[in-house]
């Protein structure tokens, strides 16, 4: 049997290849370095109270973790280094944020040392590809550890019930490291916020019952329209969220409309005890991050994405409003109405 002719792709494909496979070898080898390196700088990202042995074994779960997703392209939430490294975060009482942070730590690290490698380091042609690769490599260790946070008792702290998304908890800390990342590397990203309009009517007139409904509906499509490495939270009540990583201001504010049009169009309530249609809509508000600096915080980006929904709700409701945040002050974008977001 002849070979199959080559795909379009194929170089590509082999070049991809070939960056996981050096990456994973430099991982490897200066493993001691990283671990070390990384650390060091653990009592300033919250691990104050941790002594220096956990620290060195948390580090050293991470990294394995952040080793596997280089080589695999994902991390299975069941190999035994992710429910490892839940335990120890436990015993050694180490909360999700700062877990979180620590990730993102170790990202760093591993930078650094790649960084200096004469073929494939910071001054060389493939090294854009590697930063990203090693950049995707810890969202995969976050979201294989969210997953299997998901499946222990407990995890109500990760997980909301009625949704099964993120919490608002499991967002503020990517978040947080989503902010240091874009100021390391200046890549921009997207904080879209939905707000359910009127629940409170709906639950008053329909029940509570028809209100938790919905928000299942939402949290089902608003997990079905984001990439797998977006971040799609419940931050409770009427709220939802979504953290969109290295984003494009284009591709957020068309993807926010698509979601709040989807959610008019097919989420429209049916009471079966009167037989009437309830008509659903969400005001969104999106906030782009085209730039930051180390003063921007979390939480000033939620209020800056609370004002937009605000703004949209002020409007006339189901619409969408964008607020561009630049080294940390929000300006307004042009009205939404002029784009036809109505």
């Amino acid at each position: 049997m002849s070979a199959e002719p080559l795909q379009p792709d194929s170089e590509y494909v082999q070049e991809r290849t070939e960056l996981r496979a050096h990456v994973v070898r430099r991982l490897e080898q200066r493993a001691s370095s990283i671990v070390s390196d990384a650390a060091a700088v653990f009592p300033f990202a919250g691990l104050e109270g941790v002594d220096a042995e956990n620290q060195t074994r948390l580090a050293s779960l991470i990294l394995e973790l952040l080793t596997v997703a280089a080589r695999d392209g994902e991390v299975d939430m069941r190999r035994g280094a992710v429910g490892e490294l839940r335990q120890l975060a436990r015993t050694a009482n180490v909360a999700i944020r700062p877990l979180f942070g620590l990730v993102y730590v170790m990202e760093r690290a591993a930078l650094d040392e790649l960084a200096l490698d004469e073929s494939f380091g910071a001054t060389t042609e493939p090294w854009p590809s590697i930063a990203q690769l090693v950049r995707r490599c810890s969202v995969d260790v976050l979201a294989s550890f969210s997953e299997h946070v998901h499946s222990e008792p407990g995890s109500s702290s990760v997980t909301d019930p009625l949704t099964t998304l993120h919490t608002k908890a499991v967002l503020m800390a990517v978040l947080e490291k989503e902010i240091q990342r874009s100021e390391r590397f200046g890549h921009p990203f997207a904080l879209i916020m939905l707000d359910v309009d009127r629940l409170a009517d709906i639950n008053a007139k329909h029940g509570y019952g028809a209100g938790d409904r919905l928000l299942e509906r939402i949290g089902i499509l608003v997990r079905t329209y984001f990439r797998e490495h977006d971040w799609v939270a419940r931050l409770g009540g009427d709220s939802f969220a979504v953290l969109l990583p290295e984003t494009a201001r284009e591709y957020a504010e068309s993807l926010a409309d698509l979601v709040r049009k989807t959610v008019e169009e097919r989420l429209e309530l049916h009471d079966y005890r009167s037989e009437e249609q309830v008509p659903v809509t969400v005001s969104v508000g999106v906030v782009i991050a085209q730039s930051v600096d180390q003063s921007t915080r979390a939480e000033q980006l939620m209020v800056a994405a609370k004002e937009a929904v605000d703004r949209a709700k002020q409007g006339g409701r189901n619409r969408v409003e964008v607020l561009d945040v630049t080294v940390a002050r929000a300006a307004p974008a042009r009205d939404a109405q002029a784009r036809g977001l109505t």
